[in-house]
């Protein structure tokens, strides 16, 4: 059970760091439509941490000011972003995994609470011998990845539009396995249904400079079923819906053409 903070009204306090890094956690998880003091979420969390919801509100669009995403868009926050702001920004920006591992120990500090259940085990929780975070770190950055890539991507799938929550998945562009700052990076990400996941991870599909669908050679081959020809032949060329934030980033689309797709 999160502390009594609420009795004590903070209105008008610099906001601590790890306030800020809980609002921060909040913003990357909820969409920019959804930055209201109405929000149950935003009053949830306002309750746990002792400020008003129009505070925690006000906080993360401070945040999306931030966001360059957004700042392309044309879509603006408050623009009062304090250094405070801009320095936890930074951090996430830098290295998400030491973020997630910041924020969770923020979250257990003001909330006594995990931020991601023992009991959440995601589906592409990875395993091995050369595995060096502990069962709960995984969780807690394969949870943090998920929760950012689908709410970037509107939980719908980037190649065919499919948003069905059970079939839709958040999905590394560089490999878990081969870079470790990366794993928690949501512009390392991209939400792809389960049919397309697979077929990008093992390089069969990938995604072109100009953010169209390449189909592997290893693809066209005859006879094939229609569903083969309807949801991936026929998808070659497509342009990927792009993300609210976080655009899949650049390097990281080329890592996966060099050495995960298969021309």
């Amino acid at each position: 059970m999160c502390r009594r903070l609420r009795e004590t009204h903070m209105t008008g306090e610099n906001w601590t760091r790890d306030q800020l890094l809980v609002a921060l956690s909040l913003y990357l998880r909820t969409p920019f439509g959804k930055l209201h003091a109405r929000n149950p979420e935003i009053i949830a969390l306002a309750g746990r941490i002792g400020r008003s919801p129009s505070a925690v509100a006000m906080k993360c669009c401070n945040f999306a000011s931030l966001d360059a995403t957004h700042s392309a868009r044309g879509v603006k926050g408050l623009g009062n972003a304090s250094a405070a702001d801009k320095e936890a920004w930074n951090a996430f920006l830098s290295n998400p995994v030491s973020f997630v591992e910041q924020m969770e120990t923020a979250k257990m500090k003001l909330c006594a609470e995990p931020v991601a259940p023992p009991e959440e085990r995601p589906s592409d929780e990875p395993n091995g011998p050369t595995e060096t975070f502990s069962v709960q770190k995984v969780r807690l950055i394969q949870s943090f990845f998920r929760a950012t890539v689908l709410t970037s991507y509107d939980s719908s799938c980037a190649i065919c539009g499919i948003n069905l929550p059970e079939l839709v998945v958040a999905s590394h562009i560089i490999p878990w396995s081969q870079n470790v700052i990366r794993r928690a990076d949501p512009t390392n990400g991209i939400a792809l249904c389960a049919l397309h996941d697979q077929a990008f991870d093992r390089g069969l599909l990938t995604i072109g400079r100009d953010f169209a669908v390449v189909i592997s050679k290893r693809m066209a081959y005859e006879p094939c079923s229609k569903m083969h020809r309807m949801a991936l032949l026929d998808i070659e060329g497509t342009r990927i819906t792009l993300p609210s934030r976080f655009w899949p980033d650049a390097a990281a689309l080329e890592y996966h053409r060099k050495f995960v797709f298969s021309a």
